[in-house]
């Protein structure tokens, strides 16, 4: 029946093997195949049908899910494909289900990162994800001026990527530090900034996202209290009764 079909990406993500994102990604690849075929994207399936991602099956019977806080290194690379990148997360970790990361933390940077097989809770999180504070400690290469943290809060329009930052939180911690929260997600955007200012980031560390904060060492990670996750579904759920679809920048 039409209503029991849904979405490829959808069913991958649902299945704990990847965030739709990513499964956009494979079926672009020509990594995924129903019955035997490989794709279109946006192609819907049904109860019958059978996928496969790189010739393994994906069945859809998750119930437990994992839910990972993780202190990222410098170095270690948020992805999945252990195919091309050899210091990447997975291995690192080496968790014994298969897991992925919720967003990105750049290369050489370190800190908080979310991992789960949970796809919903991904697509929700990346979907409102500019109304999500993140929090960060960073140092740079010169003192700070008051200048620089009145401008770093007002928001910076960076030319690569055609955009002005949303004003934030800035405060000076020392006279290289600073500690600052976003409620959005460009790519090296900490960095640009401060290039943009003349600035130079030296370290730089995420130490919150949402209601999860860091406090694990280096390297380690641990599952969500049940606290943290009731939290994080709440303020999920809020964000997504208040979500609007055409202010989401893809």
């Amino acid at each position: 029946m039409p209503g029991d079909l849904k979405r490829i990406n959808k069913y991958l993500s649902e299945a704990g093997y990847c965030s739709r994102r990513e499964a956009d990604k494979l079926i672009e690849a020509g990594r995924v195949t129903i019955n035997g075929e490989v794709p279109e994207m946006g192609t819907k399936i049904s109860s019958n049908d059978t996928v496969h991602v790189d010739g393994n099956v994906v069945q859809n019977n998750k119930t437990n899910f994992v839910y990972l806080a993780f202190n990222k290194p410098i170095g270690i690379v948020c992805t999945t494909d252990t195919r091309v990148e050899k210091d990447n997360i997975i291995d690192f970790i080496n968790y014994p289900k298969r897991i992925f990361p919720i967003g990105r933390l750049d290369k050489p940077s370190e800190g908080l990162i979310l991992l789960t097989d949970d796809g919903d809770i991904v697509n929700k999180i990346l979907r409102a994800s500019n109304n999500h504070e993140k929090e960060y400690i960073v140092t740079v290469d010169k003192p700070i001026s008051q200048t620089f943290v009145t401008r770093m809060s007002q928001g910076i329009y960076l030319e690569e990527l055609k955009q002005r930052t949303k004003k934030c939180e800035v405060e000076k911690l020392s006279k290289f530090s600073f500690r600052i929260i976003l409620t959005q997600g460009l790519n090296r955007q900490i960095r640009r900034m401060c290039d943009y200012l003349n600035y130079e980031v030296q370290t730089l560390k995420r130490v919150r996202i949402m209601n999860i904060e860091l406090n694990t060492p280096v390297g380690e990670y641990r599952e969500l209290t049940q606290d943290e996750f009731k939290k994080l579904s709440s303020l999920l759920e809020h964000s997504q009764k208040n979500h609007k679809p055409k202010s989401i920048r893809r």
